[in-house]
Order: C-alpha cells, then sequence, then structure tokens
C-alpha cells in the first residue's frame, strides 16, 4: 500500500480530478491545489483498503452535521454518486431541501437590560417593544444601536454576547 500512495504523486492532474469526482461525486473545487488533490487520493486509497472511519466517528459526524444545519434527517451513508469504497458522505435525506443555518437564540425578552462596556463607559440599552433604548433614543435593532456606540458595522447580538 505504500507504494501505491507514493504513486499517486505521479497521476496527472486529469487523473487526480477524475479520482476526487468518483470520490465525492462532483469535480473539485474550481482552483484547488494540486496538494489538495494527492492527499484526499491518497486518504481514499487508505480508506478503501483500511476500512474508512469507525462506525463511531461516522455516527459523530452524522450528529453534528445534523445539529449544525438544523436538518434531522441526515445520516452518514454511502448512499453518494460514485461512493462504493465505504468512506461516508453526508446527503440530506430529500436533496429539494437546502441546509439551514442553525437556531438563532429568541430576541432579548421586553424590560431585559442589556449592558456593555466599550472604551472604558458602560452603556445600557433597555428592550422595549418597538426596539431598543440607549440614551433616550429608540432603535430598531440591535445591530443599529452597535453601530451607534461603536461607529462600526457590528452584529448587534454578538457585541452583546446574545
Amino acid at each position: 500500500m505504500d507504494s501505491e500512495i507514493a504513486d499517486v504523486g505521479d497521476l496527472t492532474r486529469d487523473e487526480l480530478t477524475a479520482a476526487w469526482t468518483k470520490a465525492y461525486g462532483c469535480p473539485p473545487p474550481k482552483g484547488v491545489k494540486r496538494g489538495l488533490l494527492e492527499r484526499s487520493a491518497a486518504w481514499h486509497l487508505q480508506a478503501k483498503r483500511l476500512g474508512g472511519l469507525p462506525s463511531t466517528v461516522k455516527k459523530t459526524l452524522g450528529t453534528r452535521i445534523a445539529r449544525r444545519t438544523n436538518v434531522n434527517a441526515i445520516q452518514p451513508s454511502n448512499a453518494g454518486p460514485g461512493r462504493q469504497d465505504g468512506v461516508p458522505s453526508v446527503w440530506p435525506a430529500s436533496s429539494d431541501k437546502a441546509l439551514t443555518a442553525p437556531p438563532q437564540s429568541p430576541p432579548p425578552k421586553v424590560g431585559s437590560r442589556l449592558m456593555r462596556e466599550w472604551n472604558g463607559r458602560m452603556h445600557i440599552v433597555e428592550v422595549v417593544d418597538d426596539g431598543f433604548v440607549l440614551d433616550g433614543k429608540t432603535y430598531g435593532s440591535l445591530s443599529a444601536v452597535a453601530r451607534r456606540i461603536t461607529g462600526a458595522h457590528w452584529s448587534g447580538p454578538r457585541f452583546f454576547g446574545l
């Protein structure tokens, strides 16, 4: 097997691209470097001979991906196009469904006070029905408040640690 892995370096770029396409079911990203194509081909060669990832790792990866993408029907499988090498691929149950971002935390409740120190000054923002109050002025979003405080574009929830 060591000599076969060493021979991966002698493959042409077209051969490496074909190996990638066979392994992943799609062509490699545009501009991908040769070294990544070689490492991918070598890994898949080893996985084919040695059995790939342990089932516990496959299960963990499937669980984490489902949690990150908020799609319950994702499971590791070998069902991807061109996958007969025992290496897991992750496919949604329905390819029509777009993967979504993880759920956001709920907005702060009316009456809450958010505090953040910025440049040596403590800023206190009160949550009201129609937005957020800072220094007597109402803003429509926390991002607008963060922009007012910093003078730069910030994610309001991130700025206040929500």
